[in-house]
Parts: C-alpha cells; sequence; structure tokens
C-alpha cells in the first residue's frame, strides 16, 4: 500500500511502510525533519553566495574608463573601510576563496561571477528538489502513522 522509494536508484531500497511499527515511524520521521532542516540551511547559506556574487558582479558593472585615480574607500571587512585609488579600471583584484584573490580583467572577472552565480543556482535547484522528494516521505510517513494510531484507538472505542 504505502512504500518509500525515490527514483529506484543504486543502493537504494524501497520501504513498505506498513510493515513498520510506530517506533520505527517515528524515528525515520525523525531522521527526515533533521535531513529537511539541514537542506534548508544549505539553502540559506548558498542564497547569501549568490547574493554576493550578484553584488560583486553589480559592481564590476559600475567601474567606468574615466574612473581612474578615482578616490574610493575599499572595504577591507563588513563595516572597516581605507581609502585608496582607482590605479586600472581595467583590471580588478577577485576574492576567488579561502583567502585568495586573483587579478583578471573586468569581461572576465564579470563572466567569472556570472558562472558562480549560475552554478549556485543549480546547487539550489538540486536541494530544492531533494527538499520536495524528501517532504513526500515525509507527508507518507505521517499518514501512515495516523493510520496505525486510528487502528489502534479502534478496538479500544
Amino acid at each position: 500500500m504505502a512504500t518509500i522509494s525515490s527514483n529506484e536508484e543504486p543502493g537504494m531500497q524501497q520501504i513498505d511502510l506498513m510493515k513498520l511499527n510506530l517506533q520505527q515511524l517515528t524515528q525515520l520521521k525523525n531522521q527526515l525533519d533533521q535531513e529537511l532542516g539541514v537542506f534548508q540551511e544549505s539553502l540559506q547559506t548558498l542564497k547569501m553566495a549568490k547574493t554576493k556574487f550578484i553584488g560583486s558582479r553589480e559592481s564590476l558593472e559600475q567601474l567606468k574608463p574615466d574612473w581612474q585615480q578615482q578616490f574610493v574607500f575599499v572595504p577591507l571587512t563588513g563595516s572597516m573601510y581605507v581609502p585608496g585609488y582607482i590605479k586600472n579600471v581595467d583590471n580588478v583584484l577577485i576574492d576567488v576563496g579561502t583567502g585568495y584573490y586573483a587579478e583578471k580583467d573586468l569581461d572576465t572577472a564579470k563572466d567569472y561571477f556570472k558562472r558562480k552565480m549560475d552554478f549556485v543556482q543549480e546547487q539550489m535547484e538540486k536541494i530544492e528538489l531533494l527538499g520536495i522528494e524528501k517532504s513526500k516521505i515525509r507527508d507518507a510517513i505521517i499518514d501512515v502513522m495516523e493510520i496505525k494510531l486510528a487502528a489502534l484507538q479502534k478496538p479500544s472505542s
């Protein structure tokens, strides 16, 4: 009647939910709740990363050729800035992660951030699909738990 099966994949097995007792169903539901929480946290982290990549790309779009020797405040942290001058608007220094920076020409830097945004979006979509699948499984478990609880209460009524 009620079986759990993500699409048949290697290493995956079907589970007939009606053969599990309430304690096993509860454990399975709790495990899925935890996994869904991890997915939500991952999505939030990826959304923040995507926002940063979008902001970086938009900043590059704002650079104008006549800004050579333009005075700017350079962010060192989220709340600390130092004065500086734009030396060359055709080349920029970008943060490529884990404390590493790379000098790129403007078009290559824009392309880098576009590729990063696309990659993050792709990962978000994969996680969302997994979350939907896990939610369906969780809903099926809850339905079976309700059936089993109703069956337990029936004889005593």
